[in-house]
């Protein structure tokens, strides 16, 4: 029996990064999760334990706090110059990606210096490779719900269905969008991510939805329509179900009124939105 090595990649996950623009009176927070992977040429490594050809994980952490002393600016154009950076950092490594969260805070108005932590969690994913430079933004965590506008029903059934048929539901979720742009050129990303977020919330507002489905189609083909930058979107939205509480072994009615929200299980519903002229995704999404 011959075995090989197969795919294989390295880096630092989870490096916390918290910066304070300090000018002026009003500060600015930027407060970032930065993982990078690194791939290559390591197979010295795997098999023989030669690390020659290793930038080691810990160098990569250093790179991260040393890039933002110069500031950080806009979330995808640090990853991009993250990732540019560790491509050649040693003659092993032909291809970086630098993933990038960014926890969001809004201005708590009593002073300059306090803040509040905002709904939703930034995210930026940049690859750099000797192929070519790709770019992901995107927005988790977000949790939205619609009292009313929700159906569902005509579904299909078999001898182990129970679930009961509805026209009015309340429909929550917790929005997990990433989108890609068609190349690395533009420069306003700031605007670029704030309509995305924007027109999800909008979508998912403005829908009569029969199924979260077709929510989720919703919500990214507004996105894609809004930025003709935008090459494609994938959704992934849990469905956070809220049931109706039975209130008459206590003589109560309950007139869609008081609900058991369920943690699990829960329906989990993804998909893509993708324009029919949209580049080849190369390794955006590695």
């Amino acid at each position: 029996m011959h075995l090989e090595l197969g795919d294989n990649q390295y880096g630092k996950a989870e490096t916390r990064l918290v910066r304070v623009d300090r000018a002026g009176e009003a500060h600015r927070v930027t407060d970032l999760t930065v993982t990078t992977t690194l791939a290559g040429d390591l197979a010295a490594t795997h098999l023989t334990g030669d690390n020659s050809g290793v930038l080691p994980t810990d160098t990569q952490k250093n790179t991260v706090y040393a890039f933002a002393r110069d500031g950080v600016g806009q979330v995808e154009a640090f990853a991009l110059r993250l990732a540019r950076h560790f491509v050649g950092s040693a003659p092993t490594i032909t291809r970086a990606r630098v993933a990038v969260e960014q926890h969001l805070w809004d201005r708590n108005p009593a002073n300059g210096h306090s803040f509040v932590r905002a709904a939703g969690t930034r995210t930026a994913t940049a690859v750099s490779a000797e192929g070519g430079e790709w770019v992901l933004s995107g927005v988790t965590d977000l949790t939205v719900l619609n009292t009313t506008g929700s159906e569902f029903h005509g579904f299909h059934r078999d001898r182990f269905t129970t679930l009961a048929e509805t026209t009015d539901r309340v429909l929550a979720t917790a929005v997990t969008a990433r989108w890609r742009h068609r190349d690395t050129e533009r420069t306003d990303w700031k605007t670029a991510f704030s309509g995305a977020r924007q027109r999800l919330l909008t979508a998912f507002a403005d829908t009569h939805s029969l199924s979260l489905q077709q929510t989720l189609h919703a919500m990214g083909t507004q996105v894609l329509e809004g930025d003709e930058h935008l090459a494609e979107i994938r959704l992934s939205l849990p469905n956070k179900h809220h049931f109706l509480v039975d209130l008459s072994p206590f003589e109560l009615d309950n007139p869609g009124e008081v609900f058991y929200a369920a943690d699990r299980p829960y329906g989990l519903i993804e998909g893509t939105v993708l324009r029919d002229d949209a580049p080849d995704p190369g390794l955006a999404w590695w």
